[in-house]
This record gives C-alpha cells, structure tokens and sequence, in this order.
C-alpha cells in the first residue's frame, strides 16, 4: 500500500503528527497494523521494528507525547517515551558514533520520533508550526530563509487561503 498522506518528508517527529490528516473529513494512518506497517515504510523503519499491535501502541504513545510537547509544552508523556532508551556512544574506525539502544524493539521507532523532537527543539523550536490554514492539522518544520512560512504546502493550503482572501474582497 501506497502511503496515502498529502504531505510526507518532514522531520521523523513531525512526520509522525502527520499520521492525521483532514481529507473529507479527519483521516489517521495509524488505526491499524496495515497503517502502521505503511508508516514504517515510509520513514524507513521497516527493518527496525515489528508492524504488529505492540508497536503500534508504542508508536500511539509517542505520537501523542510528540503532540502534547508541539501544541500545549507538556513534557511529562514525552519524557515517558524517552524512558524505554537512550544513546549509546561509541568510537568506531569511521569516528563517533551515537547508537539508540533500545531494549523493547516495539518502542523503537516513538522513541526515534521523540529523540527526533528533542533535536528540533534544541535547534530551532520557534520553527515547528503547525499549518496555518483554519481547516489543516499538518505539522511543519520551517526550513525558509527568513522563518515565515506559513502552510505545509503553498500549492494547496496557501493556495486555499490566498483564494479564499481574493474571493472575499469581490464579495
């Protein structure tokens, strides 16, 4: 199966909020293994976790720590997903390394998600957005020049509201 999303590519963090989307009405890959096993693919985890109902709820939790931290600062879940791993660093022949070390393979791939969420913050938390259109729940992670995007997509939400403006002063 084809990954369904309208908007794919972001951050893993934010990849992950997108798992919900608004497509004639409200749309969520993750309500089954199929979805899950789809999600996988796409972030290229596939070979690093089962796709089966034990990662699946590993990987709810996580999705919804991830969004408790990007719209309301609360941290407590998050910090309850980071708990199933860490870091491991080593030295190898090509230099550092930083490996997770996760025992429960199931808790892979939110825990990579959530490690994914602590970097964008450390780097720029000012540029995780969600979209400003009034009727998408898409998350983004703003790579502009100047930090002003506004929509997941120009092509289709900025179009949207852009239209919608022009629209409304014919009115």
């Amino acid at each position: 199966m084809l990954d369904p999303r309208p908007h794919l590519g972001e951050p893993l963090a934010l990849d992950l909020l997108n798992t919900r989307w608004i497509d004639d009405g409200p749309r969520d890959l993750l309500t089954d293994v199929d979805g899950l096993r789809v999600w996988l693919n796409s972030a290229g985890l596939a070979d690093k976790a089962p796709a089966d109902e034990r990662t699946l709820a590993a990987v709810l939790d996580a999705r919804g720590a991830i969004y408790d931290v990007v719209r309301h600062g609360s941290h407590a879940a998050l910090n309850d997903v980071l708990e199933h791993g860490r870091i491991k660093r080593r030295l190898t022949d090509d230099g550092p390394d930083d490996l997770p070390d996760v025992t429960d393979p199931a808790w892979l791939p939110g825990w990579l998600a959530a490690e994914n969420l602590l970097h964008l913050i450390a780097k720029a938390p000012d540029r995780i957005r969600q979209c400003a259109h009034p009727d998408c729940v898409l998350f983004f992670y703003d790579t502009s020049k100047n930090g002003t995007r506004r929509w997941h997509s120009m092509a289709t939400c900025g179009n949207r509201t852009k239209a919608a403006r022009h629209y409304a002063k014919k009115a």
